[in-house]
């Protein structure tokens, strides 16, 4: 962490307090100048005592800790609260302590009220209201409210003071952005807003606003955040160098250096025991593990790193494309499959060749069954945001996921866009229900070929991101797709670049998997066949 100024008679008396706070959930109820480490006090003082030496004025506005599970984040969190509730002395002001979740707030709540109840002075300082989630400083009227984060947290007054706790988990959620640009919004008036911001890495590719605000933690860390940042960040993490080397994150030996309540809230040899018989069942339970207690980011521990067409999608937008003004635009057409299981996504990519100017045109489509909700819960938030955006339709059955795809791919066939060979391209594993639908609608070989996958796809991996990066292949902007595309984790295999959903740990990339299936039939310069219609041929009338 960075040296930061104080005010030290503030300092002093910031640590005073927080020290005689409690634990209410340890035994013997040991106070926090004890229980606490160093590392959280550093940053408490900062974060409430920060005081340029020239202007007398606060250096600190924000500040964004990340630190691995288990460091007791937020029973400090919530005795920093009350800290800053004890220290205003403004009337009447409003401040926060924000959980994802309810149980998260509840939480909160409940160790914030349990300081209290150990302390007969402190009941005598602070009025708690149980069913409002409420805590009110008598002297000043100012009160700190326990919130489970949404759209109504912020009510009219800007809030002198907000923690967010677990803010990796905001970054799933809808909308999330412009509830911190509310609670932001006290920042450029004479009664700034602070804000704390204190998480675990996600145990998923980092999105939202967990993203925006970790990449500005980063580049203020390394210098690179201008003249004057009002952040301090606070990331115990490893650099990405020592996170790209498996040896040394494996290595027991490493592990304090990124959890700074080891030895006090974590014990050594349970987290050892915990990584020998849960982290290391499998790649994937691995990546989850270190993500949580070591704060690996997921695809840069196991060898992945972003898929290079990541950093040019955002301009390569054709706004307004649909599935039928891609038809409309298109000379030609190929579709790409990526079927899944029971839990996992199925995804149709529709790609098209622009009659003007030859440029690649994306479309998507994902079907999901309602156990992939049940066995994948930490991405349920998002699917549900993906199939109000339409792109994302869930069904019953695997059957009737087959019936839809199939119907897509019929369409395209009548409307004369696809050609007579090569013109579905299907991922082997798993299509066998989409098969049987493609050919009771009569596309079978050579329309439909399959794919091979791993390697073999390298030429789509290479040639995709130099298409993007020249605006020669275009996509409609789906958040679906967007987020597939920041998923997505590539490795170098022998001398081969490849996308693997291993790579890419819990965050789902098969829209990503079915455009690069397409890609690879479209590399063999198609021609529409132009018709018949299966739908004339069978006597169909399509509606």
């Amino acid at each position: 962490m960075a040296d930061v100024p104080l005010n030290e008679e503030r300092a002093a008396k910031v640590l005073a307090f927080f020290n005689r706070l409690r634990l209410p959930d340890v035994a013997g109820n040991p106070p926090l100048a004890v229980a606490c480490g160093d590392w959280f006090k550093d940053l408490l003082v900062a974060f409430l005592a920060s005081e340029d030496p020239e202007t007398h004025r606060d250096l600190v506005w924000e500040l964004l800790c990340a630190v691995p599970k288990k460091n007791s984040k937020s029973t400090y969190g919530a005795a920093l609260g009350l800290t800053a509730l004890y220290m205003e002395e403004a009337p009447n002001r409003q401040m926060l302590l924000v959980g994802p979740s309810q149980n998260i707030s509840e939480r909160l709540f409940s160790q914030a009220t349990g300081m209290i109840d150990l302390d007969e002075k402190l009941k005598d300082i602070f009025k708690v209201q149980a069913h409002l989630k409420t805590i009110t400083r008598r002297k000043t009227g100012t009160a700190l409210d326990v919130k489970t984060f949404d759209t109504s947290i912020v009510t009219g007054e800007i809030p002198v003071l907000t923690i967010l706790d677990e803010l990796h988990e905001l970054g799933k959620k809808a909308k999330a952005a412009k509830v911190m640009q509310q609670i932001r919004g006290g920042g450029i008036t004479k009664q700034r807003g602070k804000v704390l911001m204190i998480t675990t890495q996600s145990d998923e590719t980092p999105t939202g606003i967990w993203k925006t605000e970790l990449d500005k933690a980063r580049a203020i860390r390394d210098g690179k955040g201008g003249k004057s940042p009002i952040m301090l960040p606070v990331l115990y993490e490893f650099p990405e160098a020592l996170q790209r080397d498996k040896s040394f994150w494996r290595d027991k030996k490493n592990w304090p250096l990124v959890l700074p309540n080891y030895g006090l809230s974590i014990d050594e040899q349970a987290l050892e025991d915990d990584y020998d018989n849960n982290g290391k069942v499998s790649k994937e339970a691995e990546q989850i593990w270190a993500s949580q207690h070591l704060n690996i980011e997921i695809g840069v521990g196991l060898g992945g790193s972003a898929w290079s067409g990541a950093m040019h999608w955002e301009d390569a937008v054709c706004e307004g494309l649909t599935l039928d003004s891609l038809l409309e635009q298109s000379e030609v057409c190929t579709i790409g499959v990526d079927w899944g299981g029971a839990d996992d996504l199925a995804a149709l990519a529709v790609l098209g060749r622009r009659k003007t100017d030859k440029a690649w045109l994306l479309w998507v489509r994902a079907w999901a069954r309602p156990s992939v909700f049940e066995q994948r819960p930490k991405i349920a938030p998002q699917l549900r945001d993906f199939e109000a955006d339409g792109d994302l339709k869930v069904v019953a059955t695997g059957e009737e996921q087959a019936s839809e795809a199939a119907a897509i791919c019929a369409r395209i066939w009548a409307a004369g866009k696809l050609p007579e060979a090569s013109g579905i391209g299907l991922d082997s594993a798993g299509i066998a229900l989409l098969f049987d639908a493609l050919t009771a609608l009569e596309m079978t070989d050579p329309l439909v070929q399959a794919v091979k996958q791993g390697w073999a796809l390298q030429t789509a991996h290479q040639t995709l991101p130099l298409k993007l990066e020249s605006k020669r292949l275009l996509h409609g902007n789906q958040p679906l797709l967007n987020w597939s595309v920041g998923n997505a984790k590539q490795e170098l295999v022998r001398n081969n670049y490849m996308v693997t959903k291993e790579a890419s740990g819990a965050g789902k990339i098969d829209p990503l998997m079915a455009a690069l299936d397409a890609a690879m039939l479209m590399f063999l310069n198609p021609v529409a066949a132009g018709g018949p219609s299966v739908y004339e041929e069978r006597g169909i009338l399509m509606i």
